[in-house]
C-alpha cells in the first residue's frame, strides 16, 4: 500500500483576473513533498500568476491557498530584485527590477542575505560551495558589484541566492533565461538531486525533461496536469488533441511531428516507461521524418550555388580579446549549424562577422554571390513605434511592410496565414505593435524576417521570450525551409532539433566541430577545467579568503569514457532492435502467406513470440542505458 504524500501547499477553488482578462478560473491545485512540476503554456496564459498564487506572492480573487506549517519557500522571479532575492510579498507580475545599489556585491546578495553571516559558516557548507562553483561565482568574484554585471551574470547571482538556502518548496520562474548551455546542464543536475519540491516555469524543453516528473499546462484559464516531463506532455497533449474538434487538426499534426522527432532523435533525452514508448510509436507510425535533408540540400544548392560563407584564416578581435585566431569555417548550401559557447565567448560577434557588421582583423570572409541573409538579432529595435502624429503600426501592417506572401520551400503563406501560424488570431491582426508583450514582439520580428524570403538565416537566441507552441511552429517551418541556417542558442532542445552540425567557441581561437553535439561540448568543458583528473578551483579575488578545497570527484576522463561507451551501447542496441523489428514484419507477412498451413503457422508463431521477447529485453536494456546517460 502506498501512503500518499502530504501536500506542502493546497489551493482550493482559486481564481484570478486582471481587469477583464480571466487568467485562472476556479481551480484546485496541490503540490506534494518531493514533486517536481514544470509549468508550460502560451505567453500571457498565467504561468507566473499560478506560481505566485501557490507561493503566496499573489492574492487570489476567490478561494484560498494554504501553506503547510513550517514550510520554507524559495522563490526566483523573472526579474529578480537582487537586493532582496527569494523574499515573499511582491506580486509575480512585477516589472523589471531597478538597478541594485552601487555598493551591493555578490557576497552581499548570496551569502549575507540569510543564514550565512560569517565566512566560515558558508565555507564549511558543501551545498553552498557546490552552488558557488557550479554557477561560476568564484570566477565572477564575490566582491564584484552586481550593478555592473550582465543579464546572464545577474541571473547566476539571483539563482545562487535562492539555491544556497535549504527549502521545502523551490519556485523558479524562467531560471534558464540568460544561462549558457553549460550552466543549464549544471542547474538541471543540481535540481535532480536536491531535496524538496520544485515548481518551475520554463520554455526550455530539454530542461523540462531533465528535471520534472509532472507537467502542468496553463491555458485558457485552466490547468491541465500530465505525468512526466516534456516528452510525456507532448504525447498526452497529442492524444487529447486527437479527440478534440476538427479545428484542432493543424495543431495535432504539429504535435505528431514533434513526437516523431522525440522518438527518433537523441535517445537519452528521456527514460520514458515502455508503455509510453509503445503508445508514441503507434501514434507516429505513419509520420515521415521531420525533414528530407537530401531534397532540402538539393533545393538549397539550386538557390545558393556552391558557396555560402567561407571564413579563411580569419582573426577576429574585440578590444584586447582574440575571439578567432586564423580560423577557417565553411558553410555550404543547405547546412544547418548550431553555434554554442559560454556567455561572452563571441557567438553574436561571429554572426555579425557573417553579416558584415564586424570586420575581421585578419583573413577574409567570402560571401556567395546569391546569398540573401536574414539576421534575427537579440534586440527588437526594428519594431520601434511610429513617430508622433502617425497612426500606430499594427501587427498585420508590420508583416505586410516586408511582403504579402512568403514562399518557404514548397509552402506558400500569406501574411495573415503566417500570423495565425505564429499565434496571432484574426482578432489580434490589428493590435498596435506598441501594445504587444515581449514574446509577441519577438514573434512579430520572426515573421517579418521569414516574410523577406532569405536563403540564409542567422538566428541569435531565437527562443528568447517564445512559448512552447511558438517554438514548435518555428521548428515546423524550418523543417521545410530550403536554405542555410546558423543558430546561436542556449536552448539545447532547439539546437538538437533543427541543426545537423554543432560548432563551439571554446576559447582557443577556433571554431570546434562537435560530432557528439551538446554532450561532447559539455564533456570538453569539463575536461578543460581539470588537471590530472581533479577539478581546478578558480582563483579568488584579492582580499577574499582562499577558496575552500573541492569535494572529491571522479576523474572527468573516466566519466567521459563511460558516457562514450554508453552511447556506443545505445547504438548497438538500436541496431539490434531495428533488425528484430524488420524480422517481426517478415514473420507477420509469412503468417499471412501461410495462413492455411497450420504446421507452418505454428512454427512462424513460435519464431514471432521469440523475436518479440528478445526485442522487449533489448528495449529494457536500452531504457536502462538511456537513463544512465540522462542522469550522468
Amino acid at each position: 500500500m502506498t501512503i500518499p504524500r502530504a501536500n506542502l501547499v493546497n489551493a482550493e477553488n482559486v481564481s484570478k483576473a486582471f481587469g477583464t482578462t480571466v487568467v485562472l478560473e476556479p481551480t484546485s491545485l496541490g503540490v506534494g513533498a518531493g514533486q517536481r512540476i514544470g509549468l508550460v503554456g502560451p505567453n500571457g496564459a498565467g504561468k507566473s500568476t499560478v506560481l505566485g498564487l501557490l507561493t503566496g506572492r499573489v492574492e487570489p480573487d476567490a478561494g484560498r491557498v494554504r501553506l503547510g506549517a513550517g514550510v520554507r519557500v524559495g522563490y526566483l522571479d523573472q526579474h529578480a530584485d537582487l537586493a532582496s532575492p527569494g523574499q515573499r510579498g511582491a506580486p509575480a507580475e512585477d516589472p523589471p527590477a531597478e538597478d541594485p545599489p552601487a555598493a551591493l556585491t555578490v557576497r552581499d546578495v548570496v551569502l549575507h542575505s540569510g543564514a550565512y553571516a560569517a565566512e566560515h559558516e558558508w565555507a564549511g557548507d558543501a551545498r553552498v560551495r557546490a552552488v558557488l562553483d557550479g554557477l561560476g561565482l568564484h570566477e565572477l568574484g564575490l566582491d564584484t558589484p552586481v550593478r555592473r554585471m550582465s543579464g546572464g551574470e545577474r541571473r547566476r547571482v539571483g539563482l545562487a541566492a535562492v539555491l544556497v538556502h535549504d527549502t521545502d518548496l523551490l519556485a523558479l520562474d524562467e531560471p534558464t533565461n540568460h544561462l549558457d548551455v553549460e550552466a543549464v546542464d549544471w542547474l538541471a543536475g543540481h535540481l535532480r538531486v536536491r531535496r524538496g519540491a520544485l515548481l518551475v516555469v520554463t520554455h526550455d524543453r530539454w530542461f523540462l525533461d531533465a528535471v520534472c516528473d509532472q507537467t502542468w499546462e496553463v491555458a485558457d484559464g485552466r490547468v491541465w496536469r500530465y505525468d512526466g516531463g516534456y516528452a510525456a506532455y507532448v504525447l498526452a497533449r497529442a492524444e487529447r488533441s486527437r479527440q478534440a474538434a476538427a479545428t484542432e487538426t493543424r495543431r495535432q499534426n504539429l504535435l505528431r511531428k514533434e513526437l516523431a522527432w522525440l522518438r527518433r532523435g537523441a535517445p537519452a533525452r528521456t527514460s520514458k516507461p515502455k508503455f509510453r514508448v509503445d503508445a508514441a510509436s503507434a501514434l507516429i507510425g505513419d509520420e515521415p521524418p521531420p525533414r528530407d535533408s537530401v531534397q532540402l540540400h538539393r533545393f538549397a544548392a539550386a538557390r545558393l550555388g556552391r558557396s555560402v560563407y567561407d571564413l579563411e584564416d580569419v582573426t577576429l578581435r574585440v578590444g584586447d580579446r582574440t575571439l578567432l585566431d586564423r580560423a577557417t569555417w565553411r558553410i555550404g548550401p543547405g547546412d544547418r549549424a548550431g553555434l554554442i559557447g559560454v556567455n561572452g565567448s563571441g557567438k553574436t560577434t561571429v554572426l555579425r562577422l557573417l553579416t558584415g557588421q564586424v570586420v575581421p582583423a585578419g583573413g577574409r570572409v567570402v560571401v556567395g554571390a546569391t546569398v540573401r541573409t536574414g539576421y534575427l538579432s537579440q534586440e527588437v529595435a526594428e519594431l520601434a513605434p511610429r513617430g508622433v502624429g502617425e497612426p500606430p503600426l499594427r501587427v498585420l501592417e508590420a508583416i505586410e511592410e516586408v511582403g504579402r506572401v512568403a514562399r518557404l520551400g514548397a509552402v506558400e503563406l500569406s501574411a495573415a496565414q503566417l500570423a495565425e501560424r505564429f499565434g496571432f488570431s484574426r482578432g489580434r491582426h490589428w493590435t498596435p505593435v506598441e501594445e504587444l508583450s515581449g514574446g509577441e514582439r519577438r514573434r512579430l520580428q520572426l515573421m517579418r524576417l521569414l516574410m523577406s524570403e532569405p536563403n540564409v538565416l542567422l538566428l541569435d537566441e531565437p527562443t528568447n521570450d517564445l512559448d512552447v507552441d511558438t517554438l514548435t511552429a518555428l521548428e515546423d517551418l524550418l523543417d521545410g525551409w530550403p536554405g542555410s541556417l546558423v543558430v546561436v542558442s542556449h536552448d539545447r532542445y532547439l539546437i538538437e532539433r533543427v541543426c545537423d552540425t554543432v560548432y563551439a567557441l571554446l576559447g582557443d581561437g577556433q571554431l570546434a566541430a562537435l560530432p557528439g553535439g551538446v554532450t561532447e561540448y559539455l564533456e570538453r568543458r569539463m575536461a578543460s577545467r581539470t588537471i590530472g583528473g581533479q577539478p581546478v578551483v578558480a582563483s579568488r579575488p584579492t582580499g577574499s579568503l582562499p577558496a575552500p578545497p573541492a569535494l572529491p570527484a571522479p576523474p572527468a576522463a573516466t566519466t567521459a569514457a563511460r558516457r562514450r561507451e554508453d552511447r556506443k551501447e545505445l547504438v548497438r542496441l538500436e541496431r539490434q532492435i531495428g533488425q528484430l523489428e524488420r524480422r517481426e514484419t517478415e514473420l507477420h507477412d509469412d503468417l499471412v502467406r501461410h495462413a492455411t498451413d497450420y504446421v507452418r503457422v505454428g512454427e512462424l508463431d513460435a519464431a514471432l513470440r521469440s523475436a518479440l521477447a528478445e526485442r522487449e529485453q533489448l528495449e529494457a536494456e536500452w531504457l536502462a542505458v538511456a537513463e544512465r546517460l540522462d542522469v550522468g
